[in-house]
């Protein structure tokens, strides 16, 4: 089967771990990929923006399957360019794709069907005295969302009035957002462990991957700014067999109805958010795609053709018997750039990568470029180091991933220590 795998991050690169593995592959090309993703398959430079020259680039190929990574192109449309043009994509359509490119969408989706999450409101540039009333009278600490992409960095938790007006002057005067914050989500905070569910789905039926827990924050015990993830870990132990019943009948079943319903049939992977409350399990977001970096730790832990599985999805039928959980563990620490997720230098050597990869440790580019052989930063996000146990050992999983980070350099690395110890305590 000729796959071609869109984008260019840790995600991509574990994608394309994964599939590499494969019976059923026959080429592999990844647009445009990274120095990591190579090892598996042909990077082709094309802007993922240009959707022409991709649907040119898979039809010139007769690529069998696409497989899109990032959030973006899904957003733009990519998705119904190639699938009005005949060809077999497993990642949702413009108009499915909302469910994260707008959260005001998704927050009414859940409140119409009934799927739980917080309760919310939503407003928009014009209605700044409006929010500054509303704030006045709601508990802290508030959670205080820009409404459409954001890189993951969109999310303000506020424990004052003060805060969450800085908060909005951030959105709707200073545009620290873009356009993403010209309308805002206002939450309640909600308390309990966080879980990430990834639910792989054919717009019908779906299967439940092992959940992982993902690290925003970008220091050691949940402190300092929102990044797009420092970290993540899988399996938790917070979420059941009990837990992820609840799930797939009460959160993802009635979502993928509900978007049929709505006429936004949802094929690909479906990113649950979940916090574990006292009252069960709430939605704090859907993503239209798989996250990153909880899909670094989740495939590893697949044992199977998860190639089978996207195309059986994107044909319109999901082959469930794929892939299953292969009872291991793994820990992945995002190595970053010093001074992310502000301003940061690029263009810093990194040595070590190769002496540290073995059948327990993969390292996934994420944010690097070679140049006459050499691996250089070129993002804030640079390596997620991990650890693809094939026994449920997380404390060993750990263990497994720092040591090999201790062997990896570049000038001003930067990253958490305290990755899965939740689950460890």
């Amino acid at each position: 089967m000729i796959t071609v795998i869109i984008g260019s991050g840790g995600r991509e690169h574990a994608i394309a771990y994964k599939v590499a593995q494969s019976k059923s592959l026959t080429k592999l090309f990844i647009i445009p990929g990274n120095p990591g993703t190579k090892k598996y398959g042909e990077n082709i430079e094309i802007n993922v923006d240009d959707k022409a020259s991709v649907l040119k680039f898979c039809k010139d190929n007769n690529v069998d399957l696409v497989i899109i990574g990032p959030e973006k192109p899904l957003t733009d449309g990519l998705t119904d360019v190639l699938v009005n043009e005949g060809l077999k994509v497993f990642g949702p359509s413009k108009s499915a794709a909302r469910i994260e490119g707008d959260k005001s969408f998704a927050k009414n989706l859940m409140k119409d069907f009934g799927i739980p999450t917080t309760a919310f409101e939503v407003f928009n540039k014009t209605e700044f005295d409006k929010v500054l009333e509303y704030l006045k009278n709601v508990n802290y600490p508030t959670v205080i969302k820009a409404n459409g992409l954001a890189a993951g960095k969109g999310v303000i938790i506020a424990e004052s009035f003060d805060e969450a007006k800085s908060a909005v002057q951030l959105c709707f005067v200073d545009a620290a957002f873009g356009s993403a914050g010209d309308t805002i989500v206002i939450e309640e905070f909600m308390t309990g462990q966080e879980a990430s569910i990834f639910a792989v789905t054919d717009g019908n039926d779906f299967i439940l991957l092992p959940a992982a827990q993902d690290h925003k924050r970008i220091w050691d015990g949940d402190k300092g700014k929102n990044t797009g993830g420092m970290g993540s870990y899988a399996p938790t132990p917070f979420v059941n067999d009990n837990i992820m019943n609840l799930v797939a009948e009460k959160i993802i079943k009635p979502t993928i109805e509900a978007m049929n319903k709505t006429g936004n049939k949802y094929v690909g992977c479906l990113y649950c958010g979940l916090m574990l409350t006292p009252n069960g399990p709430k939605v704090v977001e859907f993503n239209c795609r798989f996250g990153d970096p909880e899909t670094q730790v989740v495939l590893p832990l697949l044992e199977g053709d998860i190639l089978d599985l996207f195309f059986s999805c994107a044909s319109g039928k999901i082959n469930k018997d794929s892939v299953k959980y292969n009872g291991g563990a793994s820990v992945c620490v995002v190595v970053a750039s010093k001074g992310y997720p502000d301003s940061y230098e690029k263009g810093k050597v990194i040595s070590g990568i190769d002496s540290v990869e073995n059948d327990e440790v993969v390292v996934y580019h994420a944010g690097t470029k070679e140049v006459n052989g050499s691996i250089l930063t070129n993002g804030g996000r640079v390596l997620g180091v991990t650890s693809t146990l094939k026994s449920n050992d997380l404390r060993k999983a750990k263990d497994t991933a720092y040591n090999a980070i201790g062997k990896i350099n570049f000038e001003g690395m930067q990253y958490r220590k305290d990755i899965s110890d939740k689950a460890l305590i």
